[in-house]
């Protein structure tokens, strides 16, 4: 990346105002992205990921795995705004258009808390939080019920869908059809996953 380049891309993280206040409030963030190095295709290096969301402006950046998780610090903002800047920069460089879902550390570790299967934690690539974009309005929890398989539990807090699946989600049909009958996007992360995050966002405080 030329510095030029990276003098072209527009801030994510720094105030506005040409003198920022000392005092001004600094926020840890966890991105979740969907849609990247899977099957080979919409490749994008976490190396390059870190230099992106650099470039924008953020700090400490860390990522997991290539499936696409990030967590980093910057100036506290909209997480609609940031995700959006975040989405068309990428976009920009790589030519792929990534789902990007962006939650405060705060309101990630809420959803750890609110785990309404905690025996679950023990076997946790059978537990999964589905992390919503929004509340869903009218989801179908009829024909999710329906779906679940004997060995399956669920349940929709908030803006998260929780799932135990201890057979596995590869064959589950509600896993499959979650995200259609709660009519909100979502992208997914299992227990393992959620933990090892939680555990790098604090490492930035």
């Amino acid at each position: 990346m030329n510095n030029r380049a990276a003098a072209s891309t527009p801030t994510l993280c720094a105030n506005r105002k040409r003198h920022a206040r000392s005092g001004d409030q600094m926020k840890t963030y966890v991105a979740l992205f969907r849609g990247i190095n899977v099957g080979g295709k919409n490749t994008l290096p976490m190396k390059e990921l870190v230099v992106i969301l650099e470039d924008l402006g953020a700090r400490k950046v860390k990522t997991y795995i290539q499936s696409g998780n990030a967590v980093f610090v910057c100036k506290d903002k909209e997480t609609s705004q940031l995700s959006h800047r975040i989405r068309v920069e990428i976009k920009k460089r790589r030519g792929i258009d990534p789902y990007v879902l962006l939650l405060r550390l705060e309101d990630f570790e809420k959803a750890i808390r609110q785990n309404p299967f905690p025996e679950a934690e023990n076997n946790p690539t059978a537990l999964h939080a589905g992390f919503l974009a929004a509340t869903p309005e009218r989801p179908d929890m009829k024909a999710l019920e329906s779906l679940k398989s004997d060995s399956e539990r669920f349940r929709l807090i908030g803006r998260v869908f929780y799932l135990h699946a201890p057979d596995g989600v590869g064959r589950s049909k509600l896993a499959a059809k979650a995200e259609r009958l709660l009519g909100v996007s979502m992208t997914d992360r299992n227990w393992r996953t959620v933990s090892t995050i939680q555990k790098m966002a604090q490492e930035l405080k």
